[in-house]
């Protein structure tokens, strides 16, 4: 059997709320995992006025700011598949990496097929949290970042920026895979 070698990217979003196409997602972050230094990141027009406060206030965005800066969302998911495009050598599939992936990937994968009609990632992903679980055996709850810091003890903090996040994640994939790697061995 051939294996293709997986990319694996790591990717976060803001959002105004949590229901995909009813809420926005403001910005998109995403790096490679093992590059993260290869880094993409946009800021996306609103697809419409619903927002929740505590959503908006966790990042410091606005509508408005969003609404000027932004790009619409058929160009910056454009640019963003151009970018996945252009980072992943032939034959080799992009996986979509997060924290709390179904959160993430559920807006991405609407904003891909809405827009471009396709999503470079295919209909799955790679959720951090779940790794977590799996490796350590620990509660649902004991996933959340703060918990997994503890464990694994990265350099960078989540700050709800899309960018500096998936970078976080990205760092955090690594340390928690090389514990798997390190716990099949014993």
């Amino acid at each position: 059997m051939n294996k293709k070698r997986e990319i694996f990217i790591s990717v976060d979003v803001e959002t105004t709320g949590p229901i995909v196409s009813e809420h926005s997602m403001l910005t998109v972050g995403a790096c490679l995992v093992y590059q993260p230094e290869v880094c993409f990141s946009t800021m996306l027009k609103p697809i419409s006025e619903k927002s929740i406060e505590e959503a908006l206030a966790v990042t410091g965005l606005t509508l408005e700011k969003a609404e000027k800066d932004g790009l619409t969302p058929t160009e910056a998911m454009t640019q963003f598949a151009d970018w996945i495009a252009d980072n992943i050598p032939e034959d080799c599939p992009p996986v979509f990496v997060g924290l709390n992936a179904p959160f993430d990937w559920g807006f991405v994968n609407y904003y891909f097929w809405k827009y471009l009609g396709y999503n470079p990632f295919g209909f799955s992903a790679l959720d951090i949290k779940a790794l977590f679980m799996g490796v350590t055996g620990c509660t649902w709850h004991d996933t959340k970042s703060s918990c997994i810091d503890k464990i694994v003890n990265p350099n960078q903090k989540g700050n709800h920026d899309a960018l500096d996040d998936a970078r976080y994640q990205a760092e955090l994939f690594r340390l928690i895979y090389r514990l798997s790697q390190n716990t099949h061995k014993n």
